[in-house]
């Protein structure tokens, strides 16, 4: 299995035309962060695309290029391309020169995005929400297997035997498809064979296990081979010395995003009893000692025999420290505990 950490990069907004103290000092955390991750033998690095006051990255892949060039090993990808919004062409070209940039080590994670803002802002309709989505995906895949391309759909201008360029440095940029919880997303993923990352942001693990049943058995009445199908697992995760200082410290910064969020999409607030089931090994939430999490990372893959698995963080108001010690603990002791569990 591979491991990595994913983040939306939050940030306290500025609220400044100019003079972004605070996006600047965010962005050079996440760069240290990923050289902390490379450095440790992690395999994954991965940014989220989103258009909020609250996030600092709105364009994963220059950020990411800005990675490549301090790392080595570590795979650079979107988590998510808010690719309904995005045009397909521009998509590919650049995280094809981030392929470059990084001698091979890009990878696209397409979904349709866990906010809205991004429809608007470039020019789309909300009623197109899914259509937009399915079209442009069809048209990415094309452009990543031919370099001559020719198509036509409702919501772009055709292209004619077009080039597009540059191409990577892989053979093909590998495509993943996030998904939250719609069964048809997983299903047009089986279809496709591609790989799919599932992000558990809530609630039980174990109530995706038909949507990864689904999943497979979508690819196997397409022809493809279930076993050979490699699907991620994306989780909030904060890791300490002990249980108790995890549950403290990350307690606040998950109240205050989760809420602002709510409050947004009409849920009820969440409470710290509730976070606390979250904790317990039950719940979604990796939040606690090294092994506890482990524990957990262990029993999860029992139930989806998952071939990768996505960390995501949340700092908050934590200090950088702490979530860099959170990464230490994940690398040093989580990882190598569930890779021996699973042999």
């Amino acid at each position: 299995m591979e491991f990595g950490i994913s983040t939306f990069g939050e940030i306290e907004a500025d609220n400044l035309s100019g003079n972004a103290i605070n996006a600047g000092r965010r962005v050079q955390q996440l760069i240290d962060e990923a050289k902390l991750a490379d450095r440790l033998g992690l395999d994954v690095f991965a940014l989220g695309e989103h258009h909020r006051p609250d996030y600092v990255v709105s364009a994963p892949e220059i950020i990411l290029s800005a990675i490549a060039s301090v790392t080595k090993n570590i795979k650079l990808t979107s988590a998510v391309t808010v690719l309904s919004s995005a045009d397909p062409v521009r998509v590919f070209q650049n995280f094809a020169t981030l392929d470059l940039v990084s001698n091979g080590r890009a990878e696209i994670m397409a979904g349709r995005g866990s906010f809205i803002e991004s429809f608007p802002l470039f020019g789309f309709d909300l009623e197109d929400y899914n259509s937009l989505f399915s079209e442009k995906l069809e048209l990415l895949l094309q452009i990543n297997n031919n370099e001559h391309v020719t198509w036509h759909g409702k919501h772009r201008s055709a292209l004619q035997n077009a080039g597009v360029y540059p191409r990577p440095y892989q053979q093909r940029l590998p495509i993943w498809i996030a998904v939250g919880g719609t069964p048809a997303s997983v299903i047009r993923a089986g279809s496709f064979n591609l790989p799919v990352t599932i992000a558990i942001l809530g609630g039980e693990p174990e109530r995706f296990a038909p949507l990864v049943d689904l999943y497979r058995s979508s690819a196997k009445r397409a022809g493809f081979d279930p076993a050979q199908l490699q699907l991620c697992i994306n989780e909030h995760t904060y890791i300490a010395d002990t249980s108790e200082q995890a549950s403290d410290e990350f307690w606040p910064v998950y109240e205050t995003v989760m809420n602002r969020v709510g409050k947004e999409r009409g849920w009820s607030p969440i409470t710290r009893d509730y976070f606390e089931y979250l904790r317990s090994p039950v719940g979604s939430l990796l939040v606690g000692s090294a092994d506890e999490v482990a524990e957990k990372l262990i029993k999860q893959y029992s139930i989806f025999h998952n071939t990768r698995f996505l960390a995501q963080t949340i700092m908050g108001n934590i200090a950088h420290q702490k979530m860099l010690h959170s990464i230490e603990l994940f690398a040093g002791k989580v990882v190598p505990a569930v890779k021996a569990a699973i042999k």
